[in-house]
């Protein structure tokens, strides 16, 4: 964002308590631009989709503001706040058909019959469902019946579009597919959305920006890439994609860019990248390395950090091997060995040695 009137969404201080004791949202504090698609990923009960709900105005925070396009939302009932909402279970009224059920927002707003149907045919069309506006819910499967619920959160053309889990009651082929579908039309529009799941994958796939939350707390903020490479703290590398952790204690700083680590139990030293400890030597921390970011049998010497490892089991999913490993006291470390590399033949009980390199292993908290 290169100034404020990029901003569209604010949250300032905001926190949330549902019995006056226990905070389920604590200092929330983001600004989300015009034209974003911003995902909140958490696990169950982390304060995403509160955090959405008070934004659609179903709940009400107990301190802090929320501001939408500069103005408060203090005292704007949910249908004044000019935003479009999908959810899980798609909230369709059965007894109307689907062109019934898109046009549904615009009657309340009193649009004329001819905009009406005009808005309600492009909509359709947008989502691929063009030729259905006769059909009720319940002729149509799963995904078509998403697909109505998020041309009707569309077709009156809303400030904001949010989203509640909305895929997490399809398949998996059908979500990918819809994932896809609903990044085009975001970008194809160029609408704000802010959206809500607990899936990853997804984030990673959709968004311009994720919202990592525990706690009631945003762990981190960041593009796709940032969060996936380069976590800030132990739980965002655990949450985002498969991660191998060693621990131990920062035995040496090497500078900005390098730490000495001795893991426990006697099992060697590893040159780390230090992110997020404590800060001076006798640190405890978590080393994270993703499995993709391993080599199997490098070169002596090519690598600051090369230790041997035993292959433990060994998995084919058609593009890689996911090996796991023994490898310094751990004996869940995974390896992505890639289906066409000279290493895609290893062997369960074989003893091979695996190495990486120092920016790929992030010394985080303990």
């Amino acid at each position: 964002m290169t100034d404020r009137g990029d901003v569209l969404v604010e949250f300032n201080e905001v926190q949330k308590s549902y019995d006056g004791e226990t905070l389920v949202v604590k200092d929330l504090n983001i600004a989300i631009a015009r034209g974003e698609f911003l995902t909140m990923l958490g696990p169950s009960g982390s304060g995403k989709t509160t955090s959405l709900m008070m934004l659609a105005g179903f709940e009400a925070p107990t301190h802090g503001e929320i501001r939408l396009a500069g103005r408060t939302l203090a005292n704007t009932p949910p249908h004044k706040r000019d935003i479009g909402m999908v959810f899980q279970n798609y909230a369709l009224f059965p007894h109307m058909t689907v062109a019934e059920n898109v046009a549904f927002p615009l009657q309340v707003r009193k649009t004329s019959k001819a905009e009406t149907e005009e808005r309600v045919e492009r909509a359709l069309n947008m989502v691929q469902l063009g030729g259905y506006g006769a059909r009720k819910p319940a002729q149509l499967s799963g995904g078509q019946q998403q697909r109505v619920a998020l041309a009707r959160a569309l077709v009156f053309e809303p400030t904001l579009v949010l989203m509640d889990e909305p895929l997490g009651a399809l398949d998996k082929q059908l979500r990918e597919q819809m994932q896809f579908e609903i990044k085009h039309i975001h970008e194809n529009l160029g609408i704000t959305v802010v959206y809500v799941t607990h899936d990853q994958s997804e984030a990673l796939t959709m968004s311009n920006r994720i919202a990592v939350f525990n706690d009631g707390i945003i762990q981190q903020l960041d593009t796709p890439p940032d969060l996936y490479e380069r976590p800030m703290n132990a739980f965002v590398a655990q949450f985002i994609g498969e991660n191998n952790t060693l621990r131990g204690t920062v035995s040496k700083l090497n500078g900005a860019n390098a730490c000495t680590v001795t893991l426990d139990g006697s099992q060697g030293e590893v040159q780390a990248l230090p992110v997020n400890i404590a800060g001076s030597q006798g640190s405890r921390t978590t080393l994270s390395l993703r499995p993709e970011r391993v080599t199997v049998e490098p070169e002596p010497g090519s690598l600051p950090n090369i230790f041997s490892g035993r292959v433990e089991e060994l998995i084919y999913l058609g593009d890689h091997i996911r090996t796991r490993m023994s490898v310094c006291g751990n004996d869940d470390f995974v390896v992505k060995v890639p289906n066409a590399s000279k290493h895609a033949h290893l062997k369960e009980g074989e003893e091979v040695r695996v190495g990486w390199d120092i920016e790929d292993c992030r010394a985080l908290d303990a």
